[in-house]
């Protein structure tokens, strides 16, 4: 029999605002015969959490670990300025935002997309809204209530969870090593799901150490790239003194991919100390990213005024009088102020600013060189990590059948606005579901 992970009863842990009651799985012998098969899960994340949840509506026992403190820590983090679980928008655009992983992911999103996912977050007594850009979040907002309500099902359902227990790879007869403050334990367990996350966050636990441990025991992993990500900008220090923290609001940014495609979209964005950031630039992140990789740099293109014509801004232009300046006419006649107007002097030299005939042209299309991502671990997520090439339809590995691997450690990517979530809630339930088939269908 495989070796039964060990549980500390009644030990209680805290997670932020929540907190979790570690319990004792339910005798097997009071549920089906499934139920003797033993899961590892590890990663308490909402991939992973969302795995066990499948098996233990299967009747089969979990044992979920996570090296943090608490579980759902970047869950909730994500949940500190509105929790975005998903995107209420057209199925036929939804499955498109997983650029060269769609025809993979919209396979997750057929069992579990954003119409269920909602669904779900209903059943346990949470409410969602649809926001004024398509967004979905939580009634109230906060990730903390509905983590809590998840845990408690989960217990009822008697998987255990235990925190500060980091897996540290395998051992020679190919048990699971891990490490908590009672000493070492060698687990074996029949089904195992990897849910450890990508490269960046890695205080929230996401540190993209088990990459080793993988590549290692021969798995075919892509090294991680940011993704959703800034870009460094050297900024002159009075620059940075004046503008950092200044936003740019209501811009259209412009990339063109490695492919020759043209990306245009209108948002907002952030000058920061470091660079340029902000959801507009996240958006953008993916084709940047991938022409600094293949030529060294990216050139991309700001519209300062999308609302206003070449010819618009010529004729304010024009109505200057001899003591204005040039930046009070852009900022007054045009309200090209703060962000913008920073952006423009940053980036545009005295002799461009003087040049008024073609000054309107260069705020309707800024070129701005972009060379260097901002650190992977201040990415919201990561590209790269498990390949798909080496995963059956229901996630586990064509070498290894027994493991599975869900959430952000697969190696795709998806812009913000939900998308992330609803794939990684979608992964845990098609791992969950196939490990579950896969157990109850083993001969006894």
């Amino acid at each position: 029999m495989p070796k039964t992970p060990k549980v500390t009863q009644s030990a209680k842990t805290a997670v932020g605002p929540v907190v979790v009651q570690k319990v004792v799985a339910r005798n097997p012998e009071d549920q089906n015969p499934a139920a003797q098969s033993r899961v590892v899960v590890i990663g308490a994340g909402p991939a992973g959490l969302m795995a066990a949840e499948q098996l233990a509506n299967a009747g089969i026992r979990v044992a979920v670990y996570d090296a943090m403190p608490s579980v759902g820590r970047k869950f909730l983090r994500a949940g500190i300025g509105g929790l975005n679980l998903t995107h209420d928008e057209p199925w036929e655009d939804f499955v498109t935002r997983y650029g060269d992983k769609s025809s993979e992911i919209q396979r997750w999103l057929e069992v579990f997309g954003a119409n269920e996912l909602r669904a779900w977050v209903a059943e346990l007594g949470v409410e969602t809204f649809v926001g004024s850009s398509g967004r979905v979040f939580p009634v109230g907002n906060k990730a903390a209530p509905l983590l809590r309500a998840w845990i408690k099902r989960l217990q009822n359902q008697g998987v255990t969870l235990h925190t500060k227990h980091r897996w540290c790879g395998w051992d020679a007869e190919g048990n699971l090593v891990i490490e908590s403050a009672d000493g070492t334990q060698h687990i074996q367990a029949q089904r195992v799901i990897f849910a450890l996350g990508g490269g960046s966050w890695a205080r929230l636990g996401s540190d993209g150490a088990w990459l080793a441990h993988f590549q290692a025991r021969g798995i075919h992993c892509a090294p991680f790239r940011p993704s959703n990500c800034g870009f460094d900008v050297p900024w002159t220090d009075s620059f940075i003194q004046q503008h950092a923290g200044t936003p740019l609001k209501s811009v259209v940014l412009t990339v063109k991919s490695v492919t020759g495609q043209v990306w245009r979209k209108q948002g907002d964005a952030l000058i920061s100390s470091k660079g340029i950031e902000g959801g507009l630039v996240y958006a953008g992140s993916a084709l940047i990213r991938d022409n600094i990789q293949k030529y060294g740099l990216c050139r991309v293109y700001w519209d300062l005024l999308p609302d206003k014509t070449i010819a618009q801004i010529k004729a304010a232009l024009a109505k200057r009088r001899p003591k204005d300046s040039v930046s009070n006419v852009l900022r007054k006649k045009l309200g090209l102020a703060d962000g913008k107007l920073a952006l423009l002097k940053g980036l545009a030299s005295k002799e461009q600013m003087a040049e008024l005939q073609q000054l309107p042209a260069l705020i309707k299309n800024l070129p701005q060189v972009l060379q260097t991502p901002r650190p992977i671990d201040e990415a919201i997520s990561t590209d790269g990590g498990v390949r798909f090439e080496g995963l059956t339809p229901g996630l586990s590995l064509q070498s290894q059948p027994h493991v599975y691997c869900v959430g952000e450690m697969l190696d795709w990517e998806a812009p913000t606005g939900g998308y992330l979530l609803t794939a990684c809630f979608a992964s845990g339930v098609v791992a969950g579901r196939d490990c579950a088939a896969s157990l109850i269908a083993m001969p006894r």
